[in-house]
């Protein structure tokens, strides 16, 4: 049976440049497109985050103001039928990369606070790559690439085509003036080739075993190509 290890943040905030704190976690859509999708082929979908913590949905994600009735009654319905598997998570670092056959990264503020230094993310990253496992993440999920170091001390996406959340998204959502880090910029810093599509639309870019998603709307876009890479 194929297996797909979904890594969630266990952050419930993004600490900001001034200290303060914004409430946030894991993007509803971001976690439940995936999810469904990968269950509705009959994959063995596992959940973990950095000490097996239940991860935290961020509030703004399920708002019916900003993704619509019908989603968020979906979305309300959905997590309400996986909340055993959402309250205990697989810890991170107890996980065995070689056990799956894809690594994917849902996206939400939480893994800049969390994921984008958690060494067994990392770990659990440097050696899906080393075997060319499917590697997707959405979003702010691409954050969590960060993590990974080679042994050598270098990163093992260097020179690779990814994207995420572009900075002007975030601008536009209105938390860029106040971040400690652009998620877009500090990816192509570490020498990722990250290419973007019109804000908010569907854009999915893949780079052999690497799969990436822009923003929540490329989630679904993103779970089909996965999908299409493990078959």
């Amino acid at each position: 049976m194929t297996k797909i290890l979904i890594v969630m943040s266990a952050a419930d905030k993004w600490t900001r440049a001034d200290g303060s704190i914004y409430p946030s976690g894991v993007w509803a859509e971001e976690f439940i497109a995936l999810d469904e999708a990968f269950r509705a082929e009959g994959y063995q979908v596992d959940l973990a985050s950095p000490g097996g913590l239940a991860p935290t949905i961020d509030a703004l994600s399920l708002q019916p103001k900003i993704i619509g009735q019908d989603k968020a009654n979906h979305y309300n319905a959905y997590l309400a039928k996986v909340e055993d598997r959402l309250k205990h998570p697989l810890v991170l670092a107890d996980v065995n990369p070689d056990d799956y056959d894809a690594i994917v990264v849902p996206g939400g503020h939480g893994p800049v606070e969390d994921l984008y230094k958690d060494p067994d993310m990392g770990r659990i990253l440097v050696r899906a790559n080393r075997s060319s496992k499917v590697i997707g993440a959405v979003c702010h999920g691409p954050a969590a690439f960060l993590a990974a170091r080679e042994d050598d001390g270098s990163w093992p996406f260097a020179g690779r085509k990814m994207t995420s959340l572009s900075d002007e998204e975030e601008i536009e959502f209105g938390t860029a003036a106040n971040a400690p880090w652009l998620l877009a910029k500090t990816l192509r810093e570490r020498g990722a080739i990250v290419n973007q599509g019109p804000n908010w639309g569907a854009f999915v870019v893949r780079d052999g075993n690497l799969l990436t998603g822009q923003n929540p709307a490329s989630t679904a876009p993103l779970a089909e190509a996965v999908i299409a890479a493990l078959r």
